[in-house]
């Protein structure tokens, strides 16, 4: 149950309704994980909801932590966002700073994995919440992801683009200049063939909004991702 092994992970958001036949569907598509998550309207009773349901399927669950107060145990591991290019450091340092104060002592760090967002939908919910400058050039996410990995030694460098279908190219360079940093990709994957293109670059594809759109490219995602690591081997 490795994460740096995972290609193909579904991110669901506990503010969000799904089905149960949905639901089932996601859980035993071939996905290498389930990461829970999101922007807002996310609270300690819908994260418990949605983890008892995904609970019973036989593969990893995660929480992506966006508040204090919807943490909850029973995890498999613990994704804690830095965005590296939030402009108040609030984002950046203050509430895992606030978290370790506060639960230091409880903590089991095997299970927690900082992810060094880089946001680059200026319109998207989380670039709002978090005061993100989006609004960068290639080089400034490269620096970003040279940040992540050279200097605070993060496992996990993901560009999300929230809602809109990011720049393949810009994946392309971005992973070029990464070596132990494993890059996650998130942003308008609502198609197989999009899925494909980004999983030749990024490492790890998170599908997350076309859950609830449309649930048969959903699925075919995964298919998808696994198709093009098969014709990079």
């Amino acid at each position: 149950m490795d994460y740096q092994s995972w290609r193909h992970v579904f991110k669901l958001d506990p503010a969000k309704k799904i089905s149960d036949g949905h639901l089932e569907r996601i859980c035993e598509s071939g996905t290498d994980a389930i990461l829970i998550g999101g922007s807002d309207d996310v609270t300690l009773e819908n994260v418990l909801d949605l983890m008892a349901r995904v609970r019973p399927y036989s593969l990893p669950a995660v929480l992506e932590i966006s508040t204090i107060e919807s943490v909850a145990p029973g995890f498999d591991f613990y994704f804690i966002p830095t965005v590296l290019n939030s402009r108040d450091p609030k984002w950046i340092k203050g509430l895992h700073h606030e978290a370790i104060r506060e639960y230091g002592d409880l903590m089991d760090w095997e299970e927690l994995i900082p992810e060094g967002y880089c946001i680059l939908n200026p319109d998207c919910k989380a670039a709002r919440l978090t005061d993100a400058d989006s609004l960068l050039d290639d080089e400034d996410v490269v620096a970003y992801a040279r940040l992540a990995e050279r200097f605070f030694k993060l496992p996990i460098f993901y560009l999300e683009y929230s809602g809109i279908y990011g720049d393949p190219k810009l994946v392309k360079t971005v992973k070029g200049h990464l070596s132990d940093t494993r890059l996650f990709y998130g942003g308008g994957i609502d198609s197989a063939e999009k899925a494909r293109e980004m999983a030749r670059f990024a490492d790890t594809v998170v599908v997350g909004n076309v859950i609830y759109t449309n649930i048969e490219q959903a699925i075919r995602t995964v298919a998808a991702v696994a198709e093009s690591i098969d014709q990079s081997l």
